[in-house]
């Protein structure tokens, strides 16, 4: 893969500091000036054939004009009214919700409506083939751990436990550490722990799942790659055109997937992956 490189302007150092330019209208349009029109939430369980273990997802979506913003969320959590909430309300009231994920959504629509996912802002479309749904999980697996630039018996820390990605980081022969909030263990039976960064001491790289920015363990971790000179590539369906953004700041490469995502649909999608200039190929 040809390495390419991302050209947001006015990229934010950090999370919070990114939000600030959205909200002085450094990077498009005033968003008290821009309305959403549609809220909505997408509930997914799944067991993949020929897997011992399922899971649930459930994310929130946020319509503005023709761009999606979004922002997973665990089963369950987010209440009745958040939807009301968001339809009809300005992006610039969004980003100052009570709600994590409706923060978050709001700022993904928002940048995916200014700087949406093409290549004259960075982002290089890879076409994800038609299959079933353990079909297309692998084929998204080897789209992220691609990103990856590590020699064979390097160590992965994974945070956002994806069977699929562990499988990819095998066949890679790269070693990993599967870190997830939930805890458990992966369809290997390999414990799974909770806290990512005194993990991350012993780990070469980082895989990160987007679904940190909604959590906000996202910056911590930015900062241990940045202040370690680690790699650290996300895979994004929860701030899909946020995490764009830090490249270069700790953050060597995204694999992009804006809704819908590969779990909905059995025919062919794509997503969009950015690297550092200068990154590996």
């Amino acid at each position: 893969m040809t390495a390419v490189s991302a050209r947001p302007t006015a990229r934010g150092r950090t999370y919070d500091d990114l939000v600030a330019h959205v909200r002085a209208g450094a990077l498009g349009p005033d968003p008290s000036t821009l309305r959403i029109a549609v809220a909505f939430t997408t509930r997914q369980a799944v067991r993949h054939d020929g897997r011992g273990t399922g899971y649930r997802n459930e994310v929130l979506s946020l319509r503005l004009a023709e761009a999606v913003g979004s922002c997973a969320v665990e089963p369950g959590e987010l209440p009745d009214g958040a939807l009301d909430d968001c339809v009809g309300a300005d992006v610039a009231r969004l980003l100052d919700h009570p709600l994590p994920a409706v923060r978050v959504a709001a700022l993904d629509a928002y940048l995916m409506h200014v700087t949406p996912h093409t290549p004259e802002h960075g982002a290089r479309p890879l076409a994800l083939p038609a299959g079933s749904s353990l079909e297309k999980s692998r084929a998204r697996a080897r789209a992220v751990v691609e990103l990856l630039d590590l020699p064979d018996g390097g160590t992965v820390l994974v945070v956002g436990v994806v069977n699929s990605l562990l499988e990819a980081l095998r066949s890679h022969g790269l070693g990993y550490v599967p870190c997830d909030l939930k805890g458990g263990v992966t369809e290997w039976d390999e414990k799974v722990v909770t806290d990512a960064l005194p993990a991350a001491g012993r780990c070469d790289a980082l895989l990160v799942s987007g679904m940190t920015v909604g959590n906000g363990t996202f910056e911590p971790l930015r900062e241990h790659a940045l202040r370690h000179g680690k790699q650290l590539v996300l895979f994004a369906q929860t701030g899909s055109a946020v995490l764009p953004r830090f490249l270069g700041h700790g953050v060597s490469a995204v694999c992009a997937e804006p809704y819908p995502f590969f779990w909905l649909d059995g025919g062919p999608g794509v997503v969009h992956r950015y690297r550092c200039s200068g990154g590996a190929r």
